[in-house]
């Protein structure tokens, strides 16, 4: 569990770290090419443009959900792509050329739907592993909390 939460942190810096490094490299190589003018209004219009359809595809996506709760459903789809476009919009208001593209993929629907299915997979692997539904957790030897109980599988995708 310790491992663990190192490499997260340790990825977690990196990230930090990365973003921002690999932003000022590209800014730098775009406005050694097209002049430092032209890359700042860049930034604004990509800026500018990217909110704007982020706006449209989150009332889109807004309009879906309540159709969604009209027809006595949850819209849990709607809801993930609802924050997926707000990261988009955050994204986009960022001053950069790598958060801008990443941002515009997640405002198209295709690539934001394929987006949160890799996401989405990724924590049903996480839950199937540690499918308590009573008992007892035992981490590193170390009884976490003493329960009799009994261990549910999930025998349907197997």
């Amino acid at each position: 569990m310790q491992i663990q939460i190192s490499r997260q942190m340790n990825a977690l810096i990196l990230f930090i770290i990365g973003i921002p490094a690999v932003e000022i490299y590209l800014l730098i190589k775009v406005g050694g090419v097209i002049g430092a003018l032209n890359t700042i209004l860049l930034i604004f219009f990509t800026a500018i443009t990217g909110v704007y359809f982020a706006k449209l595809a989150g009332l889109s996506t807004l309009k879906s959900g309540m159709n969604q709760l009209i027809k006595n459903e949850i819209p849990i789809y709607e809801i993930i792509s609802g924050a997926a476009l707000a990261f988009a919009a955050l994204l986009l208001i960022l001053p950069g050329f790598l958060t801008d593209i990443i941002g515009f993929l997640l405002i198209i629907p295709v690539t934001r739907k394929i987006f949160i299915r890799s996401i989405s997979s990724k924590f049903k692997k996480e839950s199937r592993e540690k499918k308590v539904v009573e008992g007892t957790i035992e981490e590193d030897n170390e009884k976490k909390e003493v329960i009799e109980g009994t261990i549910e599988e999930d025998n349907e995708k197997k």
